[in-house]
């Protein structure tokens, strides 16, 4: 397999950077306080995968986590299972409060712009007195530790707010941004049987109001278990709903002091939910103490977070990065909030967001910098000071991205290539600020993750393609699904394919160095004369090509052991797909990669389909053209653009 990655790195950290790393203030702690010496980064990782106990405790000792009670075992995991490993058994925590310790006068808690709306703050003092009052109205509307409190928002204050007071009673949040189908959020809000019920009477995007409010009456009457639901005015200030609570009558509500209930550890925080592309989305629940620890670290230590620093990752609140963005306020970060289109009404309307905010660490999709690439989009002009991180996720990160953001974003900047996922609610490989950044390729894997390549025997392989997986149970994993009797869709989901050993799904491949270069999903593996190759690859080197803008393609099995594998591409505006541009495509990806890589066809869409989360939909779409009903294939709730399947169910078979 072609290694991607140049020998000459593009970003290589200053003494001074590194030495004034949280990641290496780690490292003296361990030092001073443990005796623990090491010599470089790896080392340290290698420790922090073998004794487990140790090193999840000196994170707890280091961020100085603060529990209401004692701990009496860090670890206690029976017959080697991931599911039931209980975590400092005796703690209890909360996750807000670890939030409000760095409540500061000097600083806003939160800033906030979106399409209809110039850039503001909200002080701490401000913040405080609106989860105040929130979590009031919540208790005095019966809820208590353990009830669920859910939410239809789009990403402003009012949905961090809504979160902070749920989580401050010990109760469970769970959130959809507005622009899920109604059929798709009752699949995830009737699993968890909220009491009450927070929406917006609808959203902005690329400029056009969309009114939800028939859609969260039809919500509404099908939410049996509610007791209260509130109203936030989002596109209209007068909106109304019948026997809803208004959230400017809400935050009126009195109080006192904001008090913390402490749960134990393993209490649930949240739910989150997988992509659902077939069947009911999973809802994935997280313990208040494993994500705070999982956090701190993320955060704190690998990407370098500290008190004051203005923090921005693009999401909705139907992400789990918009849970992790939030999550930066545990390391003392303001945190800055978008809602809106990327595109509206120019591609730079971030960049500009980034500048005029003084953001020091910017996150988006990788979806988004490759658009930015594609569109050429000019950054001249800009200073960027501040900024000191640039973020990337959702989908692997192509070599000529990376390229694009240290030429025309930033030249001293690091970027943080990050993968993990909604099932932990936080990243297993990503960035850190003593090692330098190669193109094309992830910094390393994060303290305490025990990941590996496997090949097909089940063994770790290096320098070579495998599959992905974590051989150590890790804080944030799932304690359950909820209402999965017996565990059953959670075992189904992670550990079918090696007993004790959580597969995750993706192709990988870590190199001598310690670095990774994610290739793809590996449910949608490319098999080519028995040689597997990942998706990463072939739109890698095809959105290369300049008149194509996006690609999806697919490996059929037919009779005999045979193979079809269509490529299908959009292409820029005013191109056609002639003999010489599938030619053009063909030659790119012999020449960068083999010959094996070059498809069996070549056809033209106007869009790709992609989840809400933004991952190109490619097992749904193999399903589709392999037969699958195309209702059971994939959930068009859960999609950025059904729409776009619409082409597939149509294809002609007889093609493939």
């Amino acid at each position: 397999m072609l290694d991607l990655a140049p020998v000459k790195p593009l970003w290589t950290p200053s003494r001074s950077f590194m030495e004034q790393s949280n990641l290496k203030k780690f490292q003296n702690w361990l030092f001073v306080k443990k005796g623990l010496y090491f010599k470089n980064y790896h080392d340290l990782w290698d420790w922090s995968v073998t004794d487990l106990d140790d090193f999840w405790e000196s994170v707890w000792q280091f961020c100085e986590v603060k529990s209401h009670s004692l701990y009496f075992e860090v670890l206690i995991r029976q017959n080697r299972d991931f599911i039931g490993t209980k975590w400092f058994r005796g703690a209890t925590v909360n996750y807000a409060e670890h939030i409000f310790r760095h409540k500061n006068p000097a600083r806003p808690a939160i800033m906030f712009q979106s399409e209809q709306e110039p850039l503001r703050e909200l002080s701490w003092r401000e913040l405080e007195k609106q989860v105040g009052a929130v979590a009031v109205y919540l208790r005095q509307s019966g809820v208590v530790a353990g009830d669920r409190v859910v939410a239809v928002l789009p990403n402003g204050p009012q949905a961090v707010v809504a979160f902070l007071a749920t989580n401050s009673l010990g109760a469970v949040w769970s959130s959809c941004s507005p622009d899920f189908g109604t059929t798709g959020i009752l699949d995830r809000f009737q699993q968890i049987e909220p009491k009450v019920l927070i929406v917006a009477d609808g959203y902005t995007y690329n400029g056009k109001g969309f009114d939800k409010l028939p859609a969260m009456r039809q919500l509404i009457s099908q939410l049996p278990t509610l007791k209260r639901t509130v109203l936030v005015p989002y596109l209209n200030s007068e909106a109304q709903l019948p026997k809803t609570d208004s959230w400017k009558d809400v935050l009126k509500t009195s109080f006192s002091t904001l008090e913390f209930t402490p749960v134990p550890f393993d209490h649930p925080l949240w739910v989150v939910y997988s992509s659902g592309t077939t069947g009911k989305p999973k809802a994935i629940t997280h313990s208040v103490g494993g994500c705070l620890l999982e956090h701190l670290k993320a955060l704190t230590i690998h990407q370098n977070v500290k008190p004051g620093d203005r923090y921005f990752w693009y999401s909705t609140t139907g992400w789990m990065m918009w849970n992790f963005s939030v999550a930066s306020m545990l390391a003392g970060a303001t945190l800055v909030l978008y809602e809106g289109a990327v595109q509206y009404p120019t591609m730079n309307v971030l960049w500009d967001l980034a500048e005029k905010a003084k953001i020091n660490h910017f996150g988006g999709g990788a979806a988004f910098y490759l658009a930015c690439m594609k569109a050429g989009v000019s950054l001249q002009g800009y200073k960027f000071n501040q900024l000191q991180s640039i973020g990337s996720t959702g989908s692997p990160l192509p070599p000529e991205a990376f390229e694009w953001i240290y030429q025309h974003v930033k030249k001293d900047v690091w970027l943080i290539s990050l993968s993990g996922g909604t099932d932990i609610c936080s990243a297993f490989v990503g960035g850190c600020p003593t090692l330098p950044v190669y193109s094309g390729e992830i910094q390393c894997r994060l303290l305490g993750c025990k990941l590996e390549a496997y090949d097909e025997a089940g063994n770790p392989v290096q320098n070579e393609l495998g599959e992905m997986v974590i051989t150590q149970p890790m804080p944030s994993m799932p304690i359950y699904f909820w209402n999965d009797k017996d565990n059953q869709r959670y075992r189904a989901s992670y550990f079918e394919n090696y007993p004790n050993i959580w597969r995750h799904g993706d192709w990988i491949k870590i190199n001598d160095r310690g670095g990774i270069i994610i290739y793809g999903r590996s449910d949608a593996t490319l098999n080519r004369d028995g040689v597997r190759i990942g998706t990463g690859e072939i739109y890698s080197a095809v959105e290369s090509v300049p008149e194509v803008t996006d690609s999806l393609v697919v490996c059929l099995e037919q009779t005999g052991g045979k193979y079809f594998m269509p490529l299908f591409v959009v292409l820029a505006k005013g191109q056609e797909l002639t003999d010489d541009l599938k030619k053009k495509i063909n030659l790119q990806l012999r020449s960068q990669f083999s010959p094996r890589h070059v498809p069996d066809a070549i056809y033209e869409l106007s869009e790709v389909p992609y989840t809400i989360s933004g991952k190109k939909m490619e097992a749904p779409v193999k399903k589709i053209l392999m037969g699958t009903d195309p209702a059971k294939a994939a959930s068009r709730d859960t999609m950025r653009n059904p729409q776009a399947l619409d082409f597939f169910a149509q294809f002609n078979r007889a093609q493939v």
